[in-house]
């Protein structure tokens, strides 16, 4: 498998080339359709994902007002990764955007993978602990913006 999509992931970036390629062999590549559902909100939760060619949707369904999309994912991003943190449920659904091609990260493959290259996994999960640390911080700005406006 080609590991220049991984090069690309801001989650990768600190890696050599060899371990670059391991990454490689524990991807599972695949290709969606537009508006393919990759997983709900409620399932359990047993990968992630780098997104290589098209775009994701990340969102929630709001009871009385329908979808409320969090965010747009682009190529050369990664989601789903609290499936590879903790044993626990999706908390909102990803759909393909438009047809996008996909690399899974299975849990069990991963954590494998970070107990056999220290190296490895220490770079991986300070970069991991910083973008759910930046993501924790984005998700607590818009409850202050929504609740702020839901004073009025």
């Amino acid at each position: 498998m080609d590991i220049a999509p991984l090069a690309q992931v801001a989650l990768f970036q600190g890696l050599n080339q060899s371990q670059l390629r391991k990454v490689a062999a524990i991807c599972s590549p695949e290709s969606l359709p537009s508006g393919a559902l990759i997983f709900r909100e409620g399932e359990p939760a047993h990968s992630m994902y780098i997104l290589v060619s098209g775009k994701v949707r990340i969102s929630r369904k709001v009871p009385g007002m329908g979808e409320e999309a969090l965010a747009i994912i682009e190529a050369g991003q990664y989601f789903g990764e609290m499936g590879v943190v903790e044993e626990s449920v999706r908390s909102a659904d990803a759909y393909a955007h438009e047809p996008s091609t996909v690399w899974r990260i299975d849990r069990a493959k991963f954590d494998q993978l970070l107990f056999t290259d220290k190296d490895l996994a220490y770079a991986v999960l300070w970069t991991l602990v910083r973008t759910l640390s930046t993501r924790l911080r984005e998700t607590n700005e818009k409850m202050k913006a929504f609740f702020a406006m839901s004073k009025f």
